[in-house]
């Protein structure tokens, strides 16, 4: 049915590489589901519909975490013995933070304010540099990989994900 001793890529038949063809990823996940799905071994015996689920739970956990860029650099640094947000190691540029302290005040005053410009402009902000940061995590990854870059810029990816999401709940409040 399913070989559970391969990693995501090869699950998919990817190359185990950051840059990944979304639409690629999109067709072997969906051919994959087709034959996996639970309900196409809806008669067969308990075992086999246990495995089918595993399957399906397998494929879904590796399709989420390829389509994600920020789980997919994990990943990948997982393969390679790194444990990108290892919780005894909170260490980040102290620039780079101070940075996100001073956007969280910024969204903060200007939701106060009700100035959906100003966020709007913080969020593509915030977008933009999380952009430049995937680019500099895939570098990082490239042959020959820098591990320890790709596991700090992935550690700023998830930190500004995270700023963005803020800013846009703060926008959605302030908008409605």
């Amino acid at each position: 049915m399913l070989d559970f001793t391969r990693n995501h890529f090869e699950l998919f038949g990817l190359p185990v590489r950051y840059a990944i063809d979304p639409a690629a990823l999109e067709r072997a996940y969906r051919e994959l589901q087709r034959t996996v799905h639970p309900d196409r071994h809806a008669s067969a015996g308990d075992a086999e519909r246990r495995l089918a689920l595993q399957a399906a739970a397998r494929v879904n956990e590796a399709y989420r975490a390829l389509g994600d860029p920020v789980e997919r650099a994990r990943y990948l640094l997982t393969l390679r013995g790194i444990d990108a947000f290892d919780e005894s190691d909170t260490s980040l540029d102290p620039a780079f933070l101070e940075r996100q302290l001073e956007r969280r005040e910024l969204a903060s005053d200007a939701a106060g304010a009700r100035d959906t410009q100003a966020l709007e402009r913080l969020l593509a902000e915030v977008r933009d540099e999380a952009a430049a940061t995937e680019a500099a995590v895939a570098q990082a990854l490239e042959s020959p990989p820098d591990l320890a870059c790709a596991r700090a810029r992935v550690r700023e990816l998830r930190f500004l994900g995270k700023v963005a999401e803020d800013v846009d709940a703060l926008l959605a409040e302030v908008d409605a």
